[in-house]
């Protein structure tokens, strides 16, 4: 199922999301007396292309758009941001991401999960991987980027935006992406079992 051509799909996905991602973090909002960053609502995406892609191939193939993404998503954030959120970003992407992969893949190890049925536990994996993701993934990256900053909004509540950010994120991910998630891991199944037949 997996080309070379739907890695570099991939790639450019992560990419234009780290890139927008990185644009969009320097506009704090308020959200129900909260404050967040617009990044909240678009990072997320990334957590759901790397969980399908270690799901429907597997963690070399994960690994590889993760780090063939690196490089580019430097230069993307460097130009909608500035050097230090850039750093920060690929930091913690790269970071963020392959602890993702690995806890993904060692759940659903543990499940006897083979990624091409979806048994009763099939949540457990991406919701897991995801929390731990997020977890590294915010607090690397607001605090790499923001700590000491001079930008004094953000070098005075980074914590507390990166909190709100976090545990935004991850409701975003288990009300909105696990849904998600199932529609199209059922399409796909299904996609392959008409080709297959």
């Amino acid at each position: 199922m997996f080309n070379k051509n739907l890695i570099i799909y991939l790639v450019f996905f992560h990419c234009f999301i780290i890139g927008v991602s990185n644009y969009l973090v320097q506009f704090p909002i308020s959200l129900f007396g909260f404050d967040f960053t617009i990044a909240t609502f678009t990072f997320p995406f990334i957590i759901l292309a790397t969980d399908l892609t270690v799901r429907l191939s597997n963690g070399i193939n994960a690994r590889k758009i993760i780090t063939y993404a690196c490089i580019p998503a430097f230069f993307i954030s460097y130009y909608f941001a500035d050097f230090r959120i850039a750093i920060a970003s690929v930091a913690a992407y790269g970071i963020g991401q392959l602890l993702d992969i690995f806890v993904f893949s060692k759940v659903r190890s543990y499940l006897n999960d083979d990624g091409f049925t979806l048994n009763a536990f099939w949540y457990v994996a991406p919701a897991v991987s995801t929390f731990f993701a997020q977890l590294i993934d915010t607090y690397s990256f607001y605090g790499l980027a923001f700590y000491h900053s001079t930008d004094e909004f953000m070098r005075n509540n980074w914590i507390e935006i990166a909190t709100n950010d976090f545990l935004f994120k991850l409701l975003v991910c288990y009300v909105a992406f696990l849904p998600i998630y199932v529609i199209i891991l059922n399409s796909l199944f299904l996609l392959i079992k008409r080709k297959s037949g």
